[in-house]
């Protein structure tokens, strides 16, 4: 199963493995009290894209379209988190983002439950 959180949500044991999704840091948040057990910067939206979103926050469409397209060339990416969700039995995607709603996490776990991306 492949679910997500906010990074600023207490972590429970039924997260399983977690991995932040994101390309910075989340504010405020300590790394020992994180409890990731993986860092994927490279799968988050490009920089551009992130800076772009922040920006233009209604433009959500647009947004969604974008990052589809970012990350249809990291389907080796893809891959490593589908193959954690078969070892681990619950993968969650942990994301920054206030937004709960529209959010690149949100993205990635249709994208990952579709498994449209092979």
């Amino acid at each position: 199963m492949i679910q997500i959180k906010r990074a600023y949500e207490k972590p429970a044991k039924a997260d399983g493995y977690r991995i932040l999704i994101d390309r910075l840091w989340p504010r405020g948040v300590a790394k020992s009290e994180a409890k990731l057990d993986l860092w994927l910067k490279e799968i988050a939206p490009s920089t551009e894209l992130r800076k772009w979103f922040h920006q233009n926050p209604d433009e959500w469409d647009t947004f969604r379209k974008k990052f589809l397209d970012e990350i249809k060339s990291k389907k080796e990416l893809l891959t490593q988190i589908k193959n954690l969700e078969k070892e681990k039995g619950t993968v969650t995607l942990v994301y920054s983002y206030k937004d709960t709603e529209r959010n690149n996490a949100v993205i990635l776990q249709k994208v990952l439950s579709s498994g449209k991306f092979k």
